[in-house]
């Protein structure tokens, strides 16, 4: 089977989004032959500019299926018109974003010949409504992520061994991030011990070794669909602190060392004192036997995948 993954490819540094390459990657050691079409150029004309492009493509390429990440993605492999059978990965951003994007998106999806549609969480499959969805959160390669020595990891990284180290586990750049509320957060701790770190330009074979490099791990997002870095994060081991967004709380369960808070400071920071007690009392959590149990590891979600590729030949 051929199956063509279209995605976004202006990333300055990975060109492809490294998620949507390591399913492409889990894929392929099941059997299935991916290609990639990364769609360049700034903003939505970049999109539009690459709609020729792909027809052309596949054209001298054909595939059994095209996969497309992320709502533009679709709407172009749609707009190529090739008699090419589409799936489509909507991300958090399609569905649980807010303003004008999200309107427009869940909008416009019956106009478009898309054969199925995945989404990360129940939260995005209820508010498309009508519109039938399959609910496939990412997977994690349980081989890559892996509890690791900490003291190794911090060496590695040259973090002081003296220091308590946080890892915000996004990029701060990103508002949806919500930097703001994890810094304030801190800030209410009051301890000079606390070093603060976040990711950005880490590339995602060097995430391991900073998740077991840090003594807590938070995410204050606004929003999200199925938050990969939750679930790496969990497989390794790690306490963490998060918002209650996306599918957080189901991916939590009830397993110790995993902390849900709101969106006002003094709960976050409430929540990050109680989570480094716990950090210091048992150093990690069972996080990756939940995973596990969950069905989650990159193995076994490549499987689900694979059957809706069938469904719709």
């Amino acid at each position: 089977m051929k199956v063509l993954f279209v995605a976004g490819g202006n990333t300055e540094k990975f060109g492809i989004p490294p998620l949507i390459k390591a399913q492409g990657e889990s894929l392929k050691q099941h059997g299935v032959d991916i290609s990639y079409f990364p769609i360049t150029g700034k903003g939505f004309k970049g999109y539009l500019s690459s709609i020729s492009k792909l027809k052309n493509y596949i054209k001298n390429n054909p595939v059994d299926v095209i996969h497309a990440h992320f709502s533009f993605s679709g709407i172009v492999a749609s707009l190529a018109k090739t008699k090419t059978p589409v799936v489509v990965s909507l991300l958090g951003t399609d569905v649980n974003g807010s303003g004008l994007l999200k309107k427009m998106i869940l909008k416009c999806l019956p106009l478009f010949s898309w054969k199925a549609i995945i989404v990360k969480s129940e939260e995005m499959s209820k508010k498309l409504g009508k519109t039938k969805s399959h609910i496939i959160p990412n997977g994690v390669d349980t081989g890559l992520f892996k509890p690791l020595e900490q003291a190794q990891c911090k060496k590695q990284l040259n973090w002081n061994n003296e220091k308590i180290h946080i890892l915000f586990a996004a990029n701060p750049k990103r508002l949806e991030k919500n930097f703001t509320l994890a810094k304030e957060a801190i800030k209410r701790l009051d301890n000079n011990k606390i070093e603060l770190h976040f990711f950005e330009n880490v590339e995602h074979q060097n995430i391991p070794v900073w998740l077991n490099a840090a003594n807590l791990v938070l995410l204050s997002s606004l929003w999200e669909g199925s938050p990969n870095v939750i679930k790496e994060a969990m497989v390794c081991n790690c306490p963490i602190v998060a918002t209650n967004v996306g599918d957080i709380e189901w991916l939590f369960g009830n397993e110790p060392g995993h902390f849900l808070a709101d969106f006002t400071p003094e709960d976050f920071a409430n929540n990050i004192a109680l989570a480094l007690d716990f950090a210091k009392k048992n150093k990690k959590t069972n996080g990756r036997k939940r995973i596990l149990k969950l069905g989650l590891d990159s193995e076994t979600v490549a499987k689900k995948i694979i059957e809706i590729y069938k469904s719709v030949l």
